[in-house]
């Protein structure tokens, strides 16, 4: 009897498939059942060859053999993952094998991951593909009874390889050729740089913006404050002093405000929309301050682990009709503390499924992120995935509240002539609000914010709403009201946060849902941007590497244009073909101009130290293990703590702690204020085992648990304490 081979994107996924489809025979590499073989990659098995791997000769990086464009890319094995893929090999050849069921994630680069291995396994038999849009067992199960076909998706496997070589044409050759120009380690690529360059522009709004002092004039009328406004001045900030001060010296004249006109309408604010994984991100960093990066690999436990919501790389905010039966039982699931109380009513008539909850011409491969059928057990999540869980779980069930109701009051007093504006607001009905707090008040129309400045706009125009008015009728006077003009000052746009930032990058078509956290975090570990409180902007490198970059590479047009055809082939519109020459074409002009460029490059961590190697600068480097100091010279691989290592070794006129060197006689301790030194033992300078007992002697005598990459070990051990009792 014939069997199927499933192949999983990663073991705890192939661990659930397998439990499911009842395969209990556990193996190394695979597990198998009486109709199946469950298998898995571990994220791509395979990948693009290296240069060095077309010619040894372009190990080196030299700018003269650039560009480097292969007429057919080749593939090759990931070294540190060969022993799983030769196992997967190996289950290829067995005859009763005879078809393979694609069960790698449901996505573009699932698929790539899956079709990888299948060529370099030669994988000729038929090929079916399971997607599905959840983790649960029910999912599987009826992923199984309808699996696609395989070739219904090869326009998608086509754009994902596309989208492959594309990155490694630009993103190799204009890093090689940046780095080999200036000699320098610069990295860009198709996605990185137009991002960099959208954080650059808000950072030159920031630089060129001249602050400037400005009056608004607001009245007093008891429990309400109303702003003055005219045709000439809608918004009402004088930007003349003395114009100010004269118009509140006349008014001061005036015996009373008179209500000129009363304007009472009832207004409504529908639910906001279903999560895709950018507005989730979004509002993770605004409410937790989690990153892109953070939010996606704690939503993936909860996809993949907890089996508590759906695929999560989705870029559709909408649900398809099929799903509509599955809603209820959705919400059942979730009559646990503390949404029970919030899906209660919901059960008791009929769900409200409308065009902002269900469209189908808004899905394409997956719908939005909400909830499995799943009872969760809140108690087995972790802080953060609690947090997620909930913004997920609260929006879902907002998709059947009312919308947010109230009654809103325009008031146009006149004072001397002149007309102050006041508004209010009387809640009628909280609707979907009650579930979230007033804090959603500001964007739960599923409208996002451009930048900060427009969301601390949106904030101060919500405020001035919130206050409550008296009784009023047309025509009826105050006599109670006092006048102040209040200084304020125009302000910049706000640097990008996160959230924001990923605003700009879905607008722009600036990478996918699945990307753009990769992206951000690629632009932080090159040192090209840098988190400061919650806000990104560019470090000095990447304020350069900015100007050195060709012009069409810093467009968003251009690699919008790039994802929008990406997108063409991955429906089956566009010609993979086509836009991949186009690709080539541009690679060979963009190498051209950076080798004809006159710009130069100064690095901006430049030290006074010196390598003791080949005398080179040293510059100050970010990494892992704290800042560092790295010779610039790219063929001398020096490196060394940037800060030196602290003892508890204590100094004897200022008691304070002591710093760690190496000298030409020795280890030594010194307090560089009073310029005192002590020579600490060692004699564990040489080789050899004894050596090494040595070193570990003086780890345990001189330690403050400070790393170290020198032979002490990784920490050193304080004898202070010890001293003192001699």
């Amino acid at each position: 009897m014939s069997k199927s081979l499933v192949l999983a994107e990663k073991p705890s996924v192939a661990k659930e498939i397998a439990r499911v489809l009842g395969c209990h025979q556990k193996h190394k590499h695979y597990m198998e059942g009486p109709d199946y073989v469950v298998t898995w990659a571990l994220g791509h098995l395979v990948t693009l060859a290296e240069p060095e791997d077309y010619d040894p000769k372009f190990k080196t990086w030299n700018l003269e053999d650039l560009p480097l464009v292969p007429d057919k890319m080749k593939l090759k094995l990931i070294r540190e993952t060969t022993p799983q893929y030769k196992a997967i090999a190996q289950l290829a050849q067995r005859s009763d094998l005879a078809e393979l069921i694609i069960a790698t994630d449901a996505g573009r680069e699932g698929e790539l991951v899956a079709r990888w291995i299948m060529e370099m396994i030669r994988w000729k038999k038929p090929f079916k593909r399971l997607w599905i849009s959840s983790q649960t067992d029910k999912a599987i199960r009826e992923g199984f009874a309808s699996l696609k076909p395989g070739k219904a998706y090869d326009a998608l496997y086509r754009s994902a390889v596309c989208r492959a070589e594309a990155d490694w044409l630009i993103g190799l050759n204009i890093t090689r050729a940046l780095t080999c120009k200036h000699q320098a380690q610069l990295a860009a690529g198709r996605v990185q740089t137009p991002t960099l360059a959208a954080l650059m522009e808000r950072e030159r709004q920031i630089k060129s913006f001249q602050s400037k002092d400005y009056w608004m004039l607001r009245a007093q009328l008891g429990s309400f404050q109303a702003v003055w406004r005219s045709a000439s001045v809608p918004d009402g900030r004088l930007f003349d002093q003395a114009a100010a001060d004269s118009l509140l010296e006349r008014l001061n004249k005036a015996r009373s405000a008179k209500v000129a006109q009363l304007k009472m309408n009832e207004k409504s604010e529908p639910h906001p929309l279903a999560y895709d994984l950018t507005e989730l991100q979004r509002d993770a960093n605004k409410r937790f301050g989690f990153s892109a990066k953070q939010t996606s690999n704690v939503l993936q436990k909860l996809y993949e682990q907890h089996k508590l919501v759906t695929y999560p790389r989705t870029d559709s905010r909408y649900l398809s009709s099929d799903m509509t039966a599955t809603l209820p039982g959705r919400l059942e699931a979730l009559q646990v503390q503390p949404y029970g109380t919030l899906v209660k009513p919901l059960l008791r008539k009929p769900l409200p499924i409308t065009k902002r909850i269900v469209d189908d011409s808004k899905v394409s491969d997956h719908h939005a992120i909400i909830p499995t059928d799943e009872r969760p057990q809140l108690h087995a999540l972790s802080a953060d995935e609690r947090k997620l869980y909930d913004l997920i779980v609260r929006r879902f069930i907002s998709l059947f509240y009312p919308a947010f109701r109230y009654n809103e009051t325009a008031v146009t007093l006149d004072i001397g002539g002149e007309m102050f504006h006041a508004k209010g607001r009387v809640t009628v009905d909280a609707g979907w609000k009650a579930l979230h707090g007033q804090q959603d008040g500001l964007g739960g129309s599923g409208s996002d914010y451009d930048s900060d400045e427009d969301e601390d706009n949106a904030a101060e125009d919500a405020a001035s709403t919130r206050q409550s008015l008296p009784p009023l009728q047309v025509g009826s006077e105050l006599k109670e009201f006092r006048l102040a003009l209040q200084k304020q000052f125009t302000k910049p746009p706000g640097r990008y946060t996160e959230a924001a930032l990923l605003t700009v990058m879905e607008k722009n078509h600036l990478g996918t849902p699945a990307t753009r956290a990769d992206i951000i975090e690629k632009l932080l570990q090159t040192d090209t941007i840098e988190r400061k409180m919650n806000t990104l902007q560019p470090t000095g490198k990447g304020t350069q590497l900015i100007e050195l970059v060709v012009p069409e590479l810093r467009s968003a047009d251009l690699t919008a244009a790039w994802e929008q055809e990406l997108e063409r082939i991955s429906k089956g519109q566009g010609d993979a073909e086509k836009f991949m020459t186009q690709i080539r074409q541009q690679t060979a002009a963009i190498v051209k101009q950076v080798k004809n460029s006159d710009a130069e490059y100064k690095p901006h961590n430049i030290t006074h130290s010196r390598c003791p190697e080949c005398s080179q600068p040293l510059q100050e480097i970010k990494s892992k293990r704290g800042k560092r100091l790295a010779c610039i010279n790219r063929e001398c691989s020096y490196q060394r703590a940037a800060e030196p290592t602290m003892l508890n070794k204590r100094c004897p006129q200022c008691h304070k702690k002591m710093e760690l060197h190496t000298g030409k006689a020795g280890k030594y301790a010194q307090c560089r204020p009073c310029n005192v030194i002590e020579m600490l033992n060692d004699s564990a300078s040489g080789g050899g085992r004894g050596a090494k007992r040595q070193q570990a002697q003086m780890a345990k005598e001189f330690s403050d648990n400070v790393s170290l990459s020198s032979g002490l070990g990784d920490a050193l051990k304080a004898a202070l304490q010890k001293q003192e009792e001699k």
